[in-house]
């Protein structure tokens, strides 16, 4: 995610349309603005998940949701990527293709999305079912 978000950025700053680079653009600075939200919002349940790990706080849905959210959001922001470089975002001799295939992969990796929602949806079925005993 963050490799197409800093390749997207210095893109859309070298792209010029009409004598200004795209990145000036308004369309263009609130996908930047999104992009760089989703990144750091992905980047901070991450890690408040492995502080919780660290201290011995472990919770397979916290874990689950990590996953779930940030994965999610590393292919829209892939995606976002592409979009920014245009045509060239879907050629090969660009990176952003082999971005999106690496962001793709953690969307099913270690068990799908749908999975992930199953097992977060279960603990907390279970959680209910304890209080309530």
């Amino acid at each position: 995610m963050q490799a197409a978000f800093d390749y997207a950025v210095e893109y859309v700053h070298e792209r010029k349309q009409f004598g200004h680079p795209v990145g000036t653009f308004q369309l263009m600075q609130g996908k930047i603005a999104d992009m760089y939200t989703k990144l750091n919002a992905s980047r901070s349940y991450v890690y408040a998940v492995a502080k919780a790990c660290d201290q011995g706080k472990v919770s397979r849905r916290d874990c689950a949701g990590a996953i779930l959210y940030s994965s999610d959001r590393a292919v829209e922001v892939t995606m976002e990527a592409m979009q920014m470089l245009g045509g060239n975002g879907y050629i090969n001799e660009y990176p952003t293709g082999r971005f999106l295939r690496d962001a793709r992969l953690y969307t099913v990796g270690a068990g799908t999305q749908e999975i992930r929602r199953m097992l977060i949806g279960r603990e907390f079925n279970d959680e209910f079912k304890r209080r309530s005993a």
